[in-house]
């Protein structure tokens, strides 16, 4: 239970010195008559919200509060100490006398130690005492939720303990505070601030508070339907970059040769793999340099997956060139090799690629939206390599001698392009682009045998539809088809939507089979 955790936590405020209470507070709670008179005791040290105070309450929750004439004596576990003259004892009387509690006494322990919770010294700490106390319903935390909030520096902290304070007015009998609840709760415009205030609708009587309640509803719903549009269209720009970084090597060699390489999901794998494999050394050799393991992953990934590409190339695909069916069956066999060297040296298994401390978490763009920071630096790291491979193309020698075999492959030989060579180069580097893609999503899930699989498919539909050796095309339709299927998903299931976004590729092909770009030279010719 999350009072549990809170009231765990509570140990942290727990020190081996004297209590803070005075010796008359501490024989009032060892002499107590009945539990009402207990229970007024306990309020007023809680209502002065000394932290130091917990050790004695928590004491007295636990049973290891004890009452020996003018002593009172704390068992520490290791040692018992006279709370009243701070001095330890040797060993706990055997006439000491335990201080009982009944249920209506043990609840104001739990819920005085869980505001006491509010001034601790972590954050963490903190925070778990403010959301314990949001479904309490106590009232009479009121003035130590507003202390805690005047000083309060931490961000989520002080945005819980506004939805507390909000929560706890709303139940008061003044409308006036009602009110303010309202424009407090309005502050966090969330799911469970929204069901606060609908909760409040039936028993309320007075006629402005209600009116102020609907329209507190209506703006949390205007607020959360934005959340979620805004979450849709990052949702799509985060697959769409996905696709891209998978589609994008794709794009290179089946424009300039043609060939459709099944195999380039599992270069995709092997750049995961790599990824994995730095993250392991790493962990056993550089442990101290664990966080940025990624910044010598993502190149090691792009070398092994250029060099497998490279292998690919040179014993799979050029034998078989003129040869369509024929590579795209070897292609086939080629990924199912793959796919069994890495079962023989990985295991079936999926295997752990952790994101680094620096990759953990999100931020919160608005209430109820959360952007994870994997998913955002996955996006960077799409527009980074994706300007990467545009000045490679259009601003090197290497760039411009692709452009012309993927134009005319013919005249390029003729003017001394050595053509084989680029098919090789632009092979590898199409390996490699797939090989960062692995690095990347090794991020955001599972890595396995199988991984590329999952990818092959979706990274001929983003080639086909934006046009063969289209590097514009190649992104607006990687954005675009992210954007469907995340839009379509919700409603229909990711199964479904999938197959309406395929559908919807082979009717638009059929009208315009250029895909959104048309192709140029050799590929327009072939066409």
């Amino acid at each position: 239970m999350r009072l549990a955790s809170v009231l765990a936590s509570c140990l942290l405020l727990a020190s081996a010195a004297a209590s803070a209470l005075t010796p008359d507070e501490l024989h009032k709670l060892a002499s107590a008559e009945s539990a009402g008179k207990l229970v007024d005791q306990i309020d007023t040290i809680v209502a002065r919200g000394d932290p130091a105070d917990a050790a004695v309450l928590r004491g007295l929750l636990e049973g290891r509060l004890w009452a020996l004439g003018d002593q009172v004596l704390l068992d520490e576990g290791g040692a018992v100490r006279d709370l009243v003259s701070g001095k330890v004892v040797a060993e706990l009387p055997a006439d000491a006398e335990k201080i009982s509690i009944n249920n209506r006494v043990r609840r104001s322990l739990e819920r005085g130690l869980a505001a006491l919770g509010l001034f601790a010294p972590g954050a963490p700490e903190r925070l778990a005492a403010a959301r314990s106390l949001q479904d309490s319903g106590d009232a009479e935390q009121l003035p130590l939720v507003a202390r805690a909030l005047a000083v309060e520096k931490d961000p989520q902290v002080k945005e819980t303990l506004l939805s507390v304070q909000g929560a706890l007015l709303l139940a008061s009998p003044r409308a006036s505070e009602r009110l303010s609840a309202i424009e407090i709760l309005l502050r966090d415009p969330t799911t469970r601030n929204r069901r606060l205030l609908v909760e409040r609708v039936s028993p309320e009587t007075d006629e402005n508070v209600r009116h102020a309640l609907a329209a507190g509803i209506q703006r949390i719903d205007r607020s959360l339907a934005r959340a979620e549009v805004i979450g849709w269209v990052f949702g799509g720009l985060s697959l769409g970059s996905v696709l891209l970084l998978a589609a994008l090597g794709l794009s290179i060699t089946f424009g300039l040769m043609g060939v459709i390489n099944m195999a380039h999901g599992e270069l995709l794998m092997i750049g995961a793999y790599a990824t994995y494999v730095v993250q392991t050394f790493f962990r056993a050799h550089l442990p101290g340099g664990l966080s940025f393991y990624l910044l010598a992953a993502a190149p090691i990934a792009f070398l092994a997956a250029a060099f497998a590409g490279m292998l690919l190339e040179i014993f799979v695909v050029r034998p078989l060139y003129g040869r369509p069916l024929e590579t795209l069956l070897a292609t086939w066999g080629a990924s199912l090799l793959f796919i069994q060297i890495v079962r023989g040296i990985f295991g079936a298994q999926n295997v752990e690629v952790a994101n680094p401390p620096w990759m953990s978490g999100g931020v919160k763009a608005m209430p109820g939206l959360v952007l994870p920071y994997n998913r955002l630096a996955i996006i960077a790291f799409a527009v980074a390599v994706l300007c990467i491979v545009w000045l490679l193309l259009e601003r090197t020698r290497l760039g411009l001698l692709v452009r012309a075999v993927m134009q005319n492959r013919g005249i390029a030989g003729g003017l001394g392009v050595s053509t084989p060579w680029i098919d090789r180069l632009a092979f590898a580097l199409g390996g490699g682009i797939a090989g960062l893609s692995g690095c990347a999503l090794s991020q955001i899930g599972n890595v396995g045998p199988e991984l590329g699989q999952g990818f092959i498919v979706d990274s001929f539909m983003v080639v086909v539809l934006g046009g063969v050796g289209q590097l514009a095309g190649t992104v607006i339709a990687a954005a675009g088809l992210g954007q469907v299927n995340k839009l379509l998903e919700p409603y229909a299931g990711a199964v479904l939507a999938k197959i309406a976004v395929l559908a919807f590729i082979i009717i638009f092909i059929q009208r315009r089979p250029q895909g959104l770009f048309a192709p140029r030279g050799r590929a327009a010719e072939e066409a």
